[in-house]
């Protein structure tokens, strides 16, 4: 028997727990199916872990999630648990496992399944078949940099301050993921800041090609400002194929991306943290939408991007591309036969619920099984 996969699941709030049960479902699948074997653990994170213990993350949960192979977490945070202090809110839950798992590279895929293209705010010859990965730099830079605060002047008038920073050590590491990814797609990369006002643009613009000349020479690397970036994604965006760029304009540049898509609902994402010597890595993976919990516990939730989130962590932290390619494909096929949750809704579509989705993604993956099976 291969060697468990030791998989840590967080709910959350909100819809949280719904949809990591439809994930649930597929783990079993392929344990049944492919001889995977996982051991999993499910544990408490945001108001669901307030509630239980009076902090969002408890240090047991926070102990598991660094000796997990890999962490899966469904949503946190809903107005129920608004009036906190700010320590207490549940999105400290998840700052603190990026903080303490040191997860620097956040990846974001903005992918058009085909079924969906006319659900872009764009037009749809400009999305159809969109494919893009952006890698985002996680820990540091201006959300980080210090020194930072709000300060009284003599005047009276008052002074917030904010620092962007970043070493070459840094900078290095998150292209190093891009590039790595670039290799398993088109070899391109377009790396982006604002080189041309700022100075921690011009060290990143130097450190990334530096790295590219040393050790990427087969990657075909260009250099683009932030503002530019933004505007050629709605402009053109398949001309990008891997972005890299820093905590900031990842930030932003990501949802304007995902906001391509037409859901949020069908968005995956993973936070990846350096490898060790054996090439293990910490990695946290999550869909993009929030706990929506006025939706919470009726069935409407779309499972999907927490299910292609699962995809990112069979295809990141274990190398099983082909389970992750049958769950995408799984995905790709439910769409295309008209099946849609109340978020995706389309004229003349069939609407599902989660547990529904969740069938439906099973069925494909049956039939994808045995073809594929044949092809191998």
């Amino acid at each position: 028997m291969p060697k468990a996969m030791n998989l840590l699941f967080l709910p959350g709030d909100g819809i949280g727990p719904e949809v990591m049960a439809e994930v649930r479902r597929v783990a079993d699948w392929l344990a049944a199916n492919r001889g995977l074997s996982f051991a999993i653990t499910h544990g408490l994170v945001g108001g669901a872990s307030y509630d239980a213990h009076g902090t969002p993350l408890t240090d047991d949960t926070m102990a598991q999630a660094m000796d997990a192979d890999a962490v899966l977490l469904g949503a946190v945070g809903g107005p129920k648990w608004d009036s906190l202090d700010f320590s207490l809110k549940p999105e400290r839950g998840l700052l603190r496992l990026r903080k303490d798992m040191d997860l620097f590279a956040n990846l974001r895929p903005a992918v058009v399944f085909e079924a969906l293209a006319e659900a872009s705010t764009l037009k749809t010859d400009l999305v159809a078949g969109l494919d893009i990965m952006i890698v985002r730099e996680l820990t540091g830079g201006v959300y980080f940099g210090e020194p930072r605060g709000i300060e009284s002047l003599p005047d009276g008038s008052r002074r917030g301050v904010n620092t962007q920073v970043y070493t070459t050590a840094e900078i290095h590491r998150v292209a190093r993921v891009a590039f790595d990814i670039a290799r398993r797609r088109g070899n391109r990369v377009v790396s982006v800041e604002k080189s041309n006002v700022m100075e921690s643009g011009l060290l990143w613009r130097q450190e990334v090609q530096a790295l590219r000349d040393s050790e990427y020479t087969d990657i075909d690397l260009s250099h683009m400002y932030a503002d530019n970036c933004a505007m050629q994604l709605v402009r053109n965006p398949k001309q990008f194929d891997v972005i890299v760029t820093d905590n900031l304009f990842g930030d932003m540049l990501s949802d304007e991306a995902a906001m391509l898509t037409g859901s949020l609902g069908m968005l995956p994402s993973a936070s990846l943290g350096k490898g060790d010597a054996n090439g293990r890595r910490r990695a946290l993976y999550e869909p993009v939408h929030g706990s929506a919990p006025d939706i919470a516990g009726q069935g409407l939730a779309n499972p999907l991007a927490t299910i292609l989130s699962f995809a990112m962590l069979l295809r990141y932290s274990f190398a099983l591309g082909v389970e992750a390619d049958w769950i995408e494909q799984a995905a790709a096929r439910v769409l295309a036969k008209n099946l849609r949750t109340a978020d995706i809704l389309q004229p003349g579509a069939t609407q599902v619920s989660t547990s529904g989705m969740g069938d439906a993604v099973l069925l494909e993956l049956d039939a994808l099984r045995p073809r594929a099976a044949k092809q191998g």
